[in-house]
């Protein structure tokens, strides 16, 4: 069967071809009785109207790329923060009728390539996520013209509008309430220091600190399970009275509570531990983990808004607040 055409959809309507191109592409500039007389004969033969063309003519292609700066493998790992923003973006868009396109370049010739993709106008706008600092990619793209949002506050000289967590706030509230419960020597699991959320759960954690006779103890991880516990055997090696611990996120935690088992000493009694994210496993560890809930879902959908919006640079960043979750961890 032959597909209708947009002359066919004209002569059903009795207007010209041009406005029945304006009414399908949306313009505003359509008398409302002609645009009806359109859209009826548009649904009486079934026309489906070819969105390559459409986009030629609009600019547009209904589609918005999330960039993910990290490798399959870890986007599709154990830690469920990357699924959740690719889901919660997924459906804002949806809401929206626009699409993702997912990205993962973790090498220079992957981020080329994206730099390519996007510069020649496949997508309407870019959402970037788990930057670091020396990553050249939000650079390049700002550099395209495209719309470009940042999930998380970024860190490089590139400087997007962006949406984020408080967690500075949120690392203060964790290390506060393990201070109000009698710990003296707390110490911490740090994320990476090329990432905003590593370097700024960081500074919430020293600047409780910096108002106290207690001394900051720090050791590295990545946001990784296994990490976490190798860094919690790293601080105990360095300071064997330890009694608590804030690790930047819900993975490490775990990580540091099977250290802490392995080494012998009971939590909370001996050693007190606080986490950050409030993943669902958090309610599962043993002993269930008191940790900081951020906004996850609610970050990313600000971050679909401000793109649709324009992708404008905002007078302020979008920060929304965390929630301290007190379980028997601590």
């Amino acid at each position: 069967m032959k597909r209708p055409t947009l002359e066919a959809v004209a002569a059903r309507a009795g207007v010209s071809r041009a406005t029945v191109s304006r009414v399908v592409n949306g313009s505003a500039t359509v008398n409302p009785r002609i645009r009806t007389a359109v859209l009826r004969a548009v649904e009486e033969l079934g026309y489906i109207p070819n969105s390559a063309a459409r986009s030629l003519v609009t600019q547009r292609t209904g589609s918005i790329g999330l960039v993910v700066s990290e490798p399959p493998a870890r986007v599709f790992s154990d830690d469920p923060f990357f699924l959740s923003v690719v889901r919660a973006v997924s459906q804002e868009l949806e809401a929206a009728d626009k699409q993702v396109v997912l990205m993962m370049p973790s090498t220079p010739a992957g981020q080329a390539r994206v730099e390519r993709y996007v510069a020649g106008r496949h997508v309407d706008g870019v959402i970037l996520l788990s930057q670091h600092g020396a990553d050249p990619l939000p650079a390049a793209l700002l550099r395209t013209g495209v719309p470009v949002v940042s999930h998380g506050r970024p860190v490089s000289t590139a400087r997007p509008p962006y949406c984020d967590a408080d967690n500075v706030g949120g690392a203060r509230a964790a290390v506060e309430h393990l201070l109000a419960t009698g710990r003296r020597r707390i110490a911490a699991i740090t994320g990476p220091p090329d990432m905003s959320a590593g370097l700024d759960r960081l500074a919430g954690y020293r600047e409780v600190l910096s108002g106290t006779d207690r001394r900051s103890l720090a050791a590295l991880g990545d946001f990784t399970r296994e990490s976490g516990a190798a860094a919690m055997a790293q601080l105990l090696e360095d300071d064997p009275g330890l009694d608590a611990v804030f690790a930047a996120n819900d993975l490490m935690a775990a990580g540091a509570l099977h250290a802490l088992r392995k080494a012998g000493r009971r939590v909370p009694d001996d050693v007190a531990v606080v986490g950050f994210d409030d993943i669902d496993a958090a309610r599962y560890t043993d002993p269930p983990l008191t940790t900081v809930r951020q906004p996850v879902v609610e970050v990313a959908r600000a971050a679909v808004r401000m793109l649709l919006a324009g992708g404008e640079r905002p007078a302020e960043p979008v920060v929304l607040p965390t929630e301290l979750i007190v379980r028997d961890s601590t």
